[in-house]
């Protein structure tokens, strides 16, 4: 079975693309990834502007086209938090469904901890004990607490790097006043949770998720991508504090030529390596380990184990890549063609 999850995300439309069954790691076959950017082009009432509907509406016909290409046959659509939270959210996913056939749904951040623990709880396997998970998106940072296959702890805090950026780091390369406000909200809003987490347990493994923590590792010297999966990545909470004044010093132009920095992210790799640094201090964890999967895995190894239960797959339209009783990813049939 082919599969695709299609997230529309603050920087870019990926598909990740696996050809799977019941048993075996959704391993990629093929990804496709469209820029939004959607991280700049927030306005003060918190809608997307019509230059970032456009990039997204763009965006997802071209990866829709792509998955149509490569013979998907069944797709996983949604929004996270750029378009989650808009104040213009229904607009634009009536836009996406006109243009293109199909409705993007939205996960809760609550739903994206809980995936993103169950892909990275199966990565390390049962060994790992209590993992804690901690992932930086755009919008949100997503926390996650367990030892077994679901998590006992789920949190999702308004911590995203693309968020914190635009609220507090307005130059560039923004002034010192601005970097110490925004480590100075970071932390407040982490110690209301602190306590909550520590009474969990202390973790056995620390993971961190996300491109922000693969970049801030890369930063750090871990290995390149093109190493594969499988090599160890481990970001410290010194590394990253160290990196914090050095790209505080920067202009964003100057950050995209940082091996492993991407020019779409580099505005708002600062604002995500005071959100990681601050975490981990925090939560008293001297370092995580990157792992591979995230969230789009989580989603895959949800729907495989639901037909390992099954056998047979429901009516396309009614199968929830989350839950039956949540209104969250849903399965499509991959369209014929997209409308005019």
């Amino acid at each position: 079975m082919r599969l695709g999850v299609l997230d529309i995300g603050s920087n870019s439309a990926q598909l990740q693309i696996v050809d799977a069954h019941p048993g075996a790691p959704p391993l990629p076959a093929l990804a496709v990834k469209e820029p939004t950017r959607l991280a700049e082009l927030i306005e003060e009432n918190g809608a997307v502007a019509e230059e970032g509907v456009c990039r997204a509406i763009d965006a997802v016909a071209e990866t829709l086209a792509a998955a149509r290409r490569h013979r998907v046959q069944q797709l996983f659509l949604f929004a996270t938090s750029a378009i989650r939270d808009a104040t213009n959210r229904d607009e634009i996913l009536d836009r996406i469904e006109e243009r293109t056939g199909v409705r993007p749904q939205f996960l809760t951040g609550e739903d994206e901890a809980r995936l993103t623990y169950a892909a990275a709880h199966r990565w390390y396997g049962w060994s790992s004990g209590r993992l804690l998970l901690l992932d930086i998106g755009g919008g949100s940072l997503e926390i996650a607490l367990g030892r077994d296959a679901e998590p006992d702890l789920t949190l999702s805090l308004p911590l995203g790097a693309g968020r914190l950026t635009r609220r507090f780091l307005h130059d560039d390369p923004p002034t010192r006043g601005q970097v110490k406000e925004l480590r100075r909200y970071v932390r407040s809003m982490l110690r209301e949770v602190a306590d909550r987490l520590r009474w969990e347990g202390v973790p056995a493994r620390a993971v961190g998720t996300s491109k922000t923590f693969k970049q801030l590792a890369r930063l750090a010297g871990a290995p390149p991508q093109r190493k594969g999966p499988f090599v160890r990545r481990s970001l410290t909470a010194e590394a990253a504090g160290d990196w914090i004044p050095r790209l505080a010093g920067m202009c964003a132009m100057e950050r995209a030529k940082l091996r492993g920095v991407s020019a779409p992210r580099a505005r708002q790799i600062l604002a995500g390596a005071i959100v990681a640094k601050s975490a981990m201090d925090t939560l008293d964890i001297k370092g995580v380990d990157i792992c591979p999967w995230a969230l789009r895995e989580g989603i895959m190894l949800h729907h495989l184990a639901s037909l390992q239960v099954h056998r047979e797959l429901l009516p396309l339209q009614a199968v929830n890549a989350v839950s039956p009783s949540r209104d969250a990813a849903v399965l499509h049939p991959v369209p014929d063609r997209l409308n005019a």
